[in-house]
């Protein structure tokens, strides 16, 4: 048995760099000649260089087992089952109104489409299989029109869809989008407004890049032909979505890694359209981040006062979780008080003393449509044994099933998790 891998890393960032002066022309009195010196802008002052602890801590990986399920922990009143194993990459999930689902396999660049026939309750080796390959790190899916679109890397694609399941030569949508970098999962959904929204993360993990396109939610025309950055600033924004009463859309954006056990905290935002949401100088309620190097701010600004003029985030979750999937409840199976409030997967830490994620958590809505609390759901798939962090899997794409179950996938083991309602039957 291998020895849990911790690493104790300092980082110090110094926090003034600035070393170039912008210059400005007075605005009132005379003007000056051209062998007059412009009026230099006042820098803002120096901060001191700040440091931190980080740990790298990487759970020890075990492949899925049947006897692991009885660790899975759910709410009173719910059970947990598996619909499929040996999925490979297993991530993204699209359900169609028939029950049939596509799964979309990054690191096998292909979508599968599976469907229950027999109605057994799980995904049989007969009853799925590859229907679009050579889809270069292909992720999120949304159908609209009777057509699958999916997004890899740098592009989107469109396939037609069969009644069967089977999809269409795969034809450009859009491409040109930014280099993936560390954050190469990318998503997609349509929006209530008839455009296609597409999220694409930052390149790195906590430095400005000059794509304007990176670290944003791009809004697309239907053509495919135009778009727009949406909203800025968000690192790795992989779930999003419109909450089914209200419109609102949400995003759950990871925060950056090496900043210590608890910053920053995973964010739950409300999405704007022209709003900068802070990365990666702010995290949370428009927080500065004291790890971030201020030469980089934009406009010789201080820290403060560009956090200042970002968008906050609603709601904060546990350190370097690292959300992936997004889905709102529309079902009807599970107790009211679920209904349209959302499930988010935590894919899980590797950067922090005590692991955080590996787990679905559930953002709760009050009665005015409005998030309260983000809470866990579907645990233990990470314990300590033996003074020893393990873990059986790393979910990804959450979705809701047609007979208002929840899925979730684990692209570790290449597992399908069903969650159901029996109220203790």
């Amino acid at each position: 048995m291998r020895k849990l891998l911790l690493a104790a890393l300092t980082v110090a960032l110094a926090g003034a760099g600035l070393t170039l002066a912008q210059t400005s022309v007075p605005l009132t009195g005379p003007f000056p000649g051209p062998n007059t010196p412009p009026t230099p802008r006042p820098l803002p002052a120096p901060e001191p260089p700040a440091t931190v602890t980080a740990t790298r801590n990487e759970p020890m990986a075990l492949g899925f087992t049947p006897d692991k399920l009885a660790r899975v922990k759910v709410p009173a009143g719910f059970t947990v089952t598996v619909m499929a194993s040996e999925l490979g990459n297993a991530r993204m999930l699209y359900v169609m109104p028939d029950g049939g689902v596509y799964l979309s396999r990054r690191q096998q660049n292909d979508i599968w489409y599976m469907k229950d026939v027999n109605k057994d309750g799980r995904f049989d080796a007969g009853e799925r299989r590859q229907v679009a390959s050579n889809l270069p790190l292909v992720h999120g899916m949304d159908v609209k029109g009777g057509k699958l679109y999916a997004v890899g890397e740098k592009m989107i694609w469109v396939m037609d869809l069969a009644r069967d399941g089977t999809l269409g030569t795969p034809r450009v949508f859009a491409e040109g989008f930014p280099d993936a970098g560390q954050h190469p999962a990318r998503n997609l959904k349509w929006g209530p407004d008839g455009y296609l929204y597409a999220s694409f993360g930052a390149t790195n993990n906590d430095t400005p890049t000059q794509n304007p396109e990176e670290a944003t939610i791009l809004r697309i025309r239907p053509d495919g032909q135009w778009r727009e950055v949406y909203a800025r600033g968000l690192r790795h924004t992989v779930g999003f979505g419109w909450h089914p009463v209200t419109g609102v859309m949400y995003g759950a954006d990871q925060g950056a890694d090496w900043h210590g056990d608890n910053i920053p905290p995973e964010e739950l935002n409300v999405i704007v359209r022209g709003r900068a949401y802070g990365w990666p100088f702010c995290y949370g309620d428009k927080n500065p981040d004291p790890y971030t190097n201020t030469s980089q701010i934009p406009n010789l600004t201080t820290k403060q006062d560009y956090c200042a003029r970002t968008q906050g985030s609603v709601l904060t979750y546990t350190a370097h979780a690292a959300a992936i999937g997004m889905a709102f409840y529309t079902g009807n199976s599970f107790p009211a008080e679920y209904r349209n409030d959302a499930f988010i997967a935590y894919r899980g830490s590797w950067n922090r003393s005590e692991p955080s994620g590996y787990e679905i958590a559930r953002v709760n809505f009050d009665a005015n449509n409005k998030p309260t609390e983000i809470t866990p759901f579907v645990t233990g798939f990470v314990f300590e044994e033996n003074g020893q962090w393990k873990q059986f899997g790393r979910v990804a794409g959450v979705a809701v099933y047609t007979d208002g179950s929840l899925l979730f996938t684990d692209d570790q083991s290449g597992v399908i998790y069903r969650v159901r309602y029996t109220g203790g039957q």
